[in-house]
């Protein structure tokens, strides 16, 4: 490994571990993820249990809460505390407009998430971060886990020729292409987002730099030509997802909550549990564009 990537990673590891006072944090990883312990998300938080989440969430980017008996209306009321709650963008006639079923069983022909990715980003602002409620999970043994990718770590490996290289580049991030790569057509009526965002850019809370790529929805780098774009997106597409050390993987019990920084982490749900059944409820938070 070259010793801007080891440096890299020393700055994260060996940074000292915060001490929690009113709930548990344990790390799935010493670059992603956090086991959280000692809430019932379904009461109020206290002003410490509040700060202590923020925290832990800026920190270690994915929040997994296990043993969580949540009521719709109970996972929405947790979501808010971190801001205005981000619409569903094609809810189902008579559904909620902030919360998504997903649901996969033996009729599935395709699942929600199978493939690195970030929500929304083709949204002129796409959420700050998602909370999926897992209530029903695959036979024992038969699969069901999400997988995260750290992309301040992601940004941070790459060499210091490439970072000068992508900073400054914009992508545009069309919200037809999930639609178009199957030979379909968006849903009539709706309004498909479109919008440029830069390669490179920072999180609003922590100002860290972080890779800004998501393959299902990015249709090529502006300032290059088609073939370069094609050529450097591939790169950066197989970097994400090649990269070991970018991840963590979410094993799903009954009644877990996952609670992720769409800001900074790319996420795969593993579909390899065909053909059994898996169902939980995911409600975002809104964010904010993405500033270079």
């Amino acid at each position: 490994m070259e010793q801007f990537a080891l440096d890299a990673i020393e700055r994260i590891t060996t940074r000292k571990r915060h001490v929690y006072d009113t709930l548990g944090v344990e790390p799935l990883t010493p670059l992603i993820g956090a086991e959280v312990s000692g809430l019932d998300l379904s009461k109020d938080l206290t002003p410490g249990q509040d700060e202590e989440i923020r925290h832990a969430f800026l920190t270690h980017h994915v929040l997994v809460f296990r043993d969580q008996n949540l009521t719709p209306d109970e996972h929405k009321r947790f979501a808010q505390l971190f801001g205005a709650l981000h619409p569903v963008a094609l809810p189902t006639p008579d559904s909620d407009p902030y919360v998504l079923e997903i649901s996969a069983n033996q009729k599935s022909r395709w699942v929600a998430g199978d493939g690195w990715h970030v929500d929304g980003t083709a949204d002129a602002e796409p959420s700050l971060g998602s909370m999926l409620h897992v209530t029903s999970v695959p036979e024992a043994g038969s699969g069901g886990d999400t997988l995260f990718a750290n992309m301040h770590l992601a940004y941070d490996l790459l060499s210091p020729a490439m970072k000068t290289f992508l900073t400054g580049l914009t992508a545009l991030h069309d919200g037809a292409l999930p639609w178009l790569r199957k030979g379909q057509s968006p849903p009539r009526g709706y309004d498909v987002p479109r919008n440029e965002h830069p390669i490179v850019v920072r999180h609003p809370d922590t100002g860290r730099q972080l890779l800004l790529v998501n393959k299902p929805y990015m249709s090529r780098i502006t300032q290059l030509s088609e073939t370069e774009s094609t050529a450097v997106l591939d790169l950066l597409y197989a970097h994400v997802a090649r990269t070991p050390l970018l991840h963590c993987r979410v094993r799903w019990q009954p009644n877990t909550l996952v609670f992720w920084d769409n800001r900074c982490v790319q996420h795969h749900a593993v579909w390899d549990y065909f053909p059994h059944a898996r169902h939980g409820r995911r409600v975002s938070v809104r964010g904010a564009r993405p500033q270079a």
